[in-house]
């Protein structure tokens, strides 16, 4: 069953506390992964990987690169669900 942007915004949330310690509050759709969340390409690649594993979706590398902001990554994730 597809999860809603919100389910999936609150799990990337999750994904993103755990990797950087960043309170799952800060994680909102408008912010920017590198600038507004500081998380760096090594994190992000963790994320993604998470990410995958936890919503059942593959990010190719080329797509990752697109998802600079919360946002656009809850927007891929919302729209590859299987």
């Amino acid at each position: 069953m597809a999860m809603s942007e919100q389910e999936i915004l609150a799990g990337l949330a999750e994904i993103v506390n755990e990797e950087t310690g960043l309170d799952a509050e800060s994680v909102q759709m408008d912010k920017s992964f590198t600038d507004d969340l500081d998380i760096d390409s090594l994190s992000m690649m963790t994320i993604v990987v998470n990410a995958e594993d936890k919503f059942g979706v593959r990010i190719p590398d080329e797509e990752v690169k697109n998802l600079s902001t919360v946002g656009d990554a809850v927007t891929y994730i919302s729209a590859n669900q299987s």
